[in-house]
């Protein structure tokens, strides 16, 4: 086949996995997920001339914020559009990798694998460009090029990697492993990849901010995990994924041992760092696995193309756990969409609420109004378009409850930076508070801490949804009609 042919194919078959991954993300067109919403609240907030860290909190790098700007932090097609560009951009990585080491039909099998499981996943992890997902491309192609003898070029996309995720430094380290003695245009590469956003940082006075929160704050979250026994959790959740992708678990073992990979540096350390990249937290939230999907996918591909007709016959079986779990629901929110029926889709109902109450809050505002969110709602931003008042899209700096269990504990991990954030809050006054975690946690509600009662007594509640209390300040004139209540 020549090399004209050749191309021609793999752009037909770019194109054919970019509409099935577009279509697939069309059916979340009017989903925010929590991660999403956080970032596209943060969008927000940069286009309403705020910079970010230093004039309002954000826990990730700034690439997972800034990336959202293009499209203003609007949910959407234009969201679902980008999800499904960086979707086939993976498969494209992958199909490179893969290609490049093994052959063509290696690649192949490397892109389909990606596609795959980068619609029939947890769609809370898949549709959500955060950053545990967009990791996931730098973080290939960045030891494809350390293991092409690439290093400066690896160092760079390591660089991109850390605008994204703070667990980049150990895709640097698996860099490190695959260059082997190239390691030092590898950190040169890195580093320069690196200086232009943290010298932008200091000179808009951002980094220590940047540094507090991302750096500080990360570390002081991984400490304090609600795990009880993270050991037995690590083993149990890890078992589960496997299980889930025992299609790619399968063949990339079966890849691992016949082509003896265990003698491979490069392979082991990519594989038990990415292993210490989803443990490390202590928490094995689904989408943190996504740092051990690249390694295993690449494997299972190279498995697949080389497994025998019975064992490839299995493994399309096994690839019908996660199509039978997850392609129904793409057909119920296809059809949803279709026919305007409302979705009753229990892992959406705080998103839904939170579409309400930016509805009705966008009929009462202003130009120049600000917001306030208590719980973890940043999706609200992103609705109203709204910029925050103090320094906080969510409360749990506020309340010193960490977001990750804030639902169901009331246990406090910074009291003292809590009370001091609570102290400055009273010299705020946004135009409407929206209140989406007392309903759900009465313990954490607004109403329940005694510094701020003479602050809130000048709002009144002028409506409620089954999550949340909306109000807004009694100095401010209403319509004569005010919202439903529930």
């Amino acid at each position: 086949m020549t090399v004209g042919r050749e191309r021609k194919q793999f752009g037909y078959l770019c194109a054919a996995l970019f509409l099935f991954l577009l279509a697939a993300k069309l059916c979340h067109i009017h989903i925010l997920w929590a991660e999403e919403g956080y970032a596209s609240a943060a969008a927000v907030q940069i286009l309403h001339g705020k910079m970010l860290y230093r004039d309002f909190w954000f826990d990730k790098p700034p690439l997972a914020a800034l990336l959202y700007a293009p499209w203003g932090g609007e949910p959407g097609f234009w969201l679902r559009f980008a999800g499904a560009v960086y979707a086939t951009s993976c498969c494209v990585a992958a199909y490179g990798f893969a290609a490049r080491r093994w052959s063509r039909r290696e690649g192949i099998c490397a892109a389909l694998l990606m596609a795959f499981y980068l619609i029939l996943d947890i769609p809370a992890s898949i549709m959500t460009l955060g950053p545990d997902l967009l990791m996931l491309l730098p973080a290939i192609a960045a030891i494809d090029c350390a293991g092409r003898k690439r290093a400066f070029q690896s160092g760079l996309w390591c660089s991109v990697a850390l605008a994204i995720n703070a667990k980049a430094l150990l895709i640097l380290v698996v860099c490190v492993v695959w260059a082997s003695a190239g390691w030092l245009p590898l950190l040169a590469g890195f580093a320069i990849g690196t200086a232009p956003w943290i010298v932008w940082l200091a000179a808009v006075h951002a980094l220590s901010d940047y540094w507090q929160q991302v750096w500080w704050f990360g570390a002081e979250y991984s400490r304090h995990t609600f795990v009880r026994h993270p050991v037995r959790e690590a083993m149990l959740r890890t078992f589960n994924w496997a299980g889930f992708h025992a299609a790619i678990v399968i063949a990339a073992a079966l890849f691992f041992w016949r082509e003896r990979k265990w003698r491979d540096y490069g392979w082991t350390a990519w594989l038990l760092l990415a292993c210490a990249g989803v443990w490390a937290g202590e928490r094995f939230f689904l989408r943190y696995y996504f740092i051990l999907l690249a390694p295993v996918l690449l494997l299972g591909a190279a498995g697949f193309a080389r497994a025998c007709r019975f064992e490839r016959v299995l493994l399309c079986i096994l690839l019908l756990i996660p199509a039978i779990r997850f392609a129904p629901r793409y057909f119920m929110l296809a059809d949803s969409l279709i026919t305007g029926a409302p979705s009753s889709w229990a892992d959406t109902a705080l998103n839904r609420d939170s579409r309400r109450v930016a509805a009705e809050i966008d009929k009462l505002s202003n130009s120049g109004d600000t917001l306030l969110v208590w719980g973890y709602r940043p999706d609200i931003f992103a609705y109203t378009q709204l910029p925050v008042a103090g320094r906080y899209l969510d409360s749990q700096l506020y309340t010193g409850v960490i977001a990750d269990r804030h639902l169901f504990s009331v246990q406090v991990t910074f009291p003292a930076l809590a009370a001091r954030n609570r102290s400055d809050l009273v010299h705020v006054h946004p135009a409407f508070i929206v209140d989406g975690l007392g309903k759900l946690n009465p313990a954490l509600a607004i109403t329940q801490y005694p510094d701020l009662q003479k602050w809130l007594a000048a709002y009144k509640p002028i409506f409620q949804t089954p999550a949340s209390t909306v109000y807004v300040l009694l100095t401010r004139r209403l319509p004569v009609a005010i919202p439903r209540q529930e």
